[in-house]
């Protein structure tokens, strides 16, 4: 008999998934110049390749109840990492546009559909040790977008761009087979009970601008930093260099989040920070993109890195209870990754019309200024009524 899996064994568990819910993404940015030469895709159809999966991606989180009666827990996550598999595979195999734009599809809801499984069994299945755990999640997934940018480029000059956005099947083959094969009998949580309409309340809307903008700002620097270093002139090679560096950034500032925030009752001194910081990095891309690379993509990194748990947290602190808080970051999150799929488009159409992307990383650090506002509202003790 299937024994359901240990601590240690979950925790394994955990990162083998986590690793593969980025790469299908962080691998295009890089080779997106090459797929667009070799395809003859727009910069507007190119884009969709990132933008696509994080719509769906708060598509499916708004319906998670409805994907876990469909699928249920343990399967739902066999699923979407059998959904990685095909897209994986579609790109290796047919590399041609419509089975590009299909592979983002299924990809996309593959990577929806375990995001919006995963956190509740993990709350199941960790207890008190669900932050720490979740943070260990959190970091695989970075972690895997790390890889996948550095290595992706390095693959494609050897075997070419339709093996390095492909072969990412093949570590999903090995989590799903696993995930599979070690949860045979591993007990999973109830679907949450329904509570109150979080959407009824204005502040639910701040919340969910307040996640959006800023995820926005990590959908746009995947999907377009690469292109906009190779632009430049940079290799592939290097432009996927920088954003991998600029994941490990953000890797580094989720987890001094994770450190310092119980310390904080009050946490928009660190969103401002973290606000700050994104806005230098912007200024620097903007204004001097290649002398001070470095600086860009450390400070864009620490930033975006900081705001993506932050707006999390803020918005679980407006929940009376736990029953409440989950309902309040699955609507945050849910609205949020739908708004930050338009940046990449918004970009994409600049880039098209003016051949240039200056112009997107200042809207970005205009957003900033409106997300520097909005942090002044989430003062302390504050609640959805």
């Amino acid at each position: 008999m299937i024994r359901p899996p240990g601590r240690l064994l979950f925790a394994a568990l955990i990162l083998l998934v986590g690793i593969n819910l980025r790469p299908s993404l962080a691998a295009i940015g890089p080779l997106l110049d090459q797929i667009q030469h070799d395809t003859g895709m727009d910069d507007t159809q190119a884009s969709l390749l990132t933008s696509v999966p994080v719509l769906l991606m708060g598509l499916c989180l708004l319906g998670t109840g409805r994907v876990q009666a469909m699928l249920g827990q343990r399967g739902g996550v066999a699923a979407g990492l059998a959904a990685l598999v095909l897209a994986g595979a579609m790109r290796w195999l047919w590399p041609v546009i419509p089975v590009l734009l299909a592979s983002a599809v299924i990809g996309g809801m593959g990577i929806a559909v375990v995001q919006a499984m995963l956190p509740t069994i993990i709350r199941h299945r960790a207890g008190s040790q669900t932050a720490i755990l979740m943070g260990f999640y959190s970091t695989a997934i970075m972690g895997g977008a790390a890889v996948a940018s550095f290595t992706a480029p390095r693959i494609a000059l050897a075997q070419g761009w339709a093996l390095a956005t492909g072969v990412w099947a093949l570590p999903a083959v090995v989590g799903a087979a696993v995930w599979w094969r070690s949860t045979g009998t591993m007990r999973t949580a109830a679907p949450a009970e329904p509570g109150g309409a979080v959407y009824n309340h204005p502040r639910s809307w701040l919340l969910l601008a307040f996640f959006g903008l800023g995820t926005g700002a990590y959908t746009l620097v995947l999907a377009w930093l690469p292109p906009y270093y190779t632009g430049l002139g940079l290799s592939a090679q290097d432009a996927g260099t920088l954003l991998s560096a600029l994941t490990l950034a953000e890797v580094a500032a989720g987890i001094g989040v994770a450190m310092a925030v119980g310390r904080c009752t009050d946490r928009r001194p660190i969103i401002l920070l973290a606000i700050g910081a994104l806005v230098a990095g912007l200024l620097c891309l903007s204004l001097a993109p290649l002398p001070l690379a470095g600086c860009a993509v450390l400070l864009c990194g620490l930033g975006i890195g900081a705001l993506f748990p932050l707006g999390l947290i803020v918005a679980m602190d407006h929940g009376r209870d736990a029953a409440e808080a989950g309902r309040i970051a699955g609507f945050v999150q849910g609205g949020g990754y739908v708004l930050a799929a338009i940046l990449p488009l918004i970009a994409a159409i600049l880039r098209q019309h003016l051949s240039d992307l200056t112009l997107a990383w200042w809207l970005m650090a205009a957003l900033c200024l409106i997300l520097a506002l909005m942090a002044f509202r989430l003062r302390p003790g504050a609640r959805l009524s």
